[in-house]
């Protein structure tokens, strides 16, 4: 399974492995692998559907999360019950999760020497810790992605930047990050936090949001809490 995570020429993403094989090899419900971009996003690059892939569009609309302490401090988060987490530590996150029906998360990160690249996340639904031997193939997975993203390609460079064109979503963040700054007078670092304090208000999607600041439906350069939406209201410009 390991040699199949490369992919081939006919595959259009980073990794070639079916992800539901290797969460049945791994005896999980769900993996999902994530990648860090240059500008500091996250971006979701191979992983099962259902609870998996929500959770990490859920991490990456709040910011919060197994996978984000795994990438800052490049070192695993493993929750073998999720149910008996503060709930301080994830206060917006943890309902969610508990919502998704996700019992325990095992997050490891993508390591290049003491640097994170990525995170690697397996979850399941009843609680209760990695068996040893899973722990094992979970590291060896791990580093094998590693490996695959570390040989670059166009396509690689083109998602590290997060440049527009890439085909990867944290794209549109970037771009809708940099508008929000000009529209706001603010860091990108405190337009991405608009931005994603925007979608959980209103209970989207934060690449959704994006999509509507980059085609100039929403605006945030008028108010903080309440930005202009809708035709003929701060469309203008960047």
């Amino acid at each position: 399974m390991l040699g199949s995570l490369r992919p081939s020429r006919a595959d259009a993403g980073l990794v070639g492995a079916d992800p539901a094989r290797c969460a049945r090899a791994l005896g999980v419900d769900g993996v999902a692998a994530s990648v860090l971009t240059d500008s500091g996003l996250s971006e979701v690059l191979w992983c099962t559907e259902g609870a998996s892939a929500r959770l990490e569009e859920v991490q990456f609309t709040l910011g919060q999360g197994p996978g984000a302490e795994a990438g800052a401090g490049c070192v695993p988060v493993l929750v073998p019950d999720l149910a008996r987490v503060p709930a301080g530590r994830w206060p917006v996150l943890l309902p969610q999760i508990a919502e998704l029906g996700i019992g325990a998360v095992f997050c490891f990160p993508l390591l290049v020497g003491a640097a994170c690249l990525g995170t690697l996340t397996l979850q399941r639904t009843a609680p209760g810790p990695l068996p040893d031997a899973a722990m094992t193939d979970a590291w060896l997975v791990a580093n094998a992605l590693t490996a695959v993203l570390l040989e670059g390609g166009d396509q690689r460079d083109a998602f590290a930047a997060a440049q527009e064109g890439s085909e990867f979503y944290g794209a549109v963040v970037h771009q809708a990050s940099g508008m929000i700054s000009v529209q706001a007078g603010v860091s990108v670092a405190r337009a991405l936090l608009r931005l994603r304090a925007h979608a959980f208000r209103h209970g989207r999607p934060v690449t959704e949001v994006a999509e509507d600041v980059v085609a100039r439906r929403l605006s945030f350069r008028d108010d903080e809490n309440r930005p202009d939406s809708g035709a003929g209201g701060g469309t203008d410009g960047p």
